[in-house]
């Protein structure tokens, strides 16, 4: 367990190095944060765009200024913000719990629902109700997150007026932007579970179960479903990444204060380190879920060892 734990860490020290650093060098080519700062105003002078690079420290080699970052994460330093000059740190905290609380909600419902009608599915095989669930689950494919979320915002919010169109006032506020997301997400998971389920149905095991006079229910739930635990478990955590990325989008369209909107508005002014240290969190938050996905493979089935 300690090698593997070892391998895994140095692989996410990897993972996030890379990642930062072509956030950076990428960072470099999207224009001079100097010049954002003049945006609206007289043209700068050359003097004065010295000075600003000067005081960013712009003015310093790409490597040094790499170098000092990554100096800086590993003290918990993420640097300050270009505009208002506050700890990036503090901004990331402030932004991150709504993203959190997004992210969990909208797993959660998938998980609900898709674990629902991926049962269903799969034990009415070929019947009326496998036929509307995966009709389902092919159009959840086919929208796009901000669509539906637009959709919903629509319905919900303007014509009918049940709940907020927007922002993150109270605990109503979720359900529209976790709802999107949680829908998109079960449309992949319902057709992995009823593939999976099938599969097992088919097993001699569940065939002994049944034999054994255990009711449909038990050979069901206690035998078949934790048997498809582990390939649905490695698809929810791949699928986080994912769930980050609709986070960012949906976010906008909810108008939802949490690390979407944050780097949306550091990209807007090229704000290097507001970006960087945003990015690095969700790369952190990537890799240590799919580092607790690994271990529980084991929970699971006994006969996984970690290596």
């Amino acid at each position: 367990m300690a090698r593997y734990l070892a391998s895994q860490f140095l692989q996410a020290v990897l993972v996030i190095i890379f990642v930062t650093l072509v956030v950076a060098i990428m960072l470099r080519f999207s224009g001079d944060p100097a010049v954002a700062q003049f945006q609206g105003a007289s043209a700068p002078t050359a003097e004065q765009l010295r000075e600003i690079r000067q005081a960013m420290g712009l003015d310093q080699p790409f490597a040094l200024q790499y170098a000092h970052f990554l100096g800086g994460v590993l003290t918990g330093d993420l640097g300050t913000s270009f505009r208002g000059s506050r700890p990036v740190g503090a901004l990331i905290r402030q932004a991150l719990p709504p993203t959190a609380l997004l992210a969990v909600c909208s797993l959660l419902i998938s998980l609900i629902i898709a674990l629902r009608l991926g049962v269903q599915a799969a034990v009415q095989r070929g019947r009326w109700a496998d036929q509307l669930i995966r009709l389902f689950s092919l159009l959840g494919l086919s929208f796009p997150n901000f669509w539906l979320g637009i959709m919903l915002v629509l319905i919900f919010g303007v014509v009918l007026r049940w709940l907020p169109p927007s922002g993150y006032e109270s605990p109503v506020s979720l359900i529209l932007p976790s709802v999107t997301l949680g829908l998109i997400l079960t449309a992949t998971t319902v057709r992995l579970l009823r593939a999976a389920l099938l599969d097992v149905l088919s097993s001699q095991y569940v065939t002994v179960a049944r034999s054994k006079g255990l009711s449909e229910r038990t050979v069901l739930y206690k035998h078949a479903l934790r048997n498809t635990a582990i390939p649905v478990i490695t698809f929810i955590g791949l699928q986080f990444g994912g769930l980050i990325g609709g986070v960012v989008v949906v976010e906008q369209v909810f108008a939802w204060p949490g690390l979407g909107s944050l780097a949306l508005q550091a990209i807007a002014n090229r704000d290097y380190p507001v970006l960087q240290g945003t990015v690095t969190v969700l790369a952190m938050l990537v890799v240590v879920v799919n580092l607790l996905v690994d271990l529980s493979y084991g929970l699971f089935d006994p006969r996984v060892r970690m290596n």
